[in-house]
């Protein structure tokens, strides 16, 4: 690795390209730059992001960190911390009142890839899709009770 994007996308073509390495991944400072190669075949590390979300993993309550986010920093994935009033709202309630989308639930330790009509379970771990400026806000609503409709 360098300090250069270019030489670390050169880098990681030659070993894919040249040597045959299989696994290659390239360490990208510009996030739109790091979506180009992504969509290009080469994996990559966008360290601005990246270093953002450990910060504030580090330094935010634990509700408002997330499990993913894209290579440009736009879409996280997050486990939202549920009030206990959600047990048996559809999916679809809560994502109309927190603006995100339910990527998928755990539960009982298995991954359930809901539809707007499954009711949330106690235990269950939600995970939802929300634009990266929105996941204080999406986490601050699904902590609190749904709205009385």
């Amino acid at each position: 690795m360098s300090s250069g994007d270019n030489s670390n996308i050169i880098a990681a073509r030659v070993a894919r390209e040249n040597f045959g390495v299989q696994r290659v991944v390239a360490r990208i400072y510009d996030p739109k730059r790091a979506a180009v190669f992504e969509r290009l075949g080469i994996p990559t590390v966008a360290t601005v992001p990246w270093t953002t979300d450990r910060f504030l993993r580090m330094l935010l309550p634990d509700g408002a960190s997330t499990a993913w986010r894209d290579p440009s920093g736009t879409v996280a994935v997050l486990q939202l911390p549920l009030h206990e009033d959600w047990v048996g709202r559809s999916v679809r309630n809560l994502e109309a009142a927190t603006g995100a989308r339910v990527a998928f639930i755990v539960r009982f330790g298995r991954g359930v890839l809901p539809d707007g009509k499954n009711l949330l379970q106690a235990d269950d771990q939600v995970y939802a899709a929300a634009v990266s400026g929105t996941v204080t806000a999406v986490t601050a609503a699904a902590a609190e009770p749904p709205p009385v409709s």
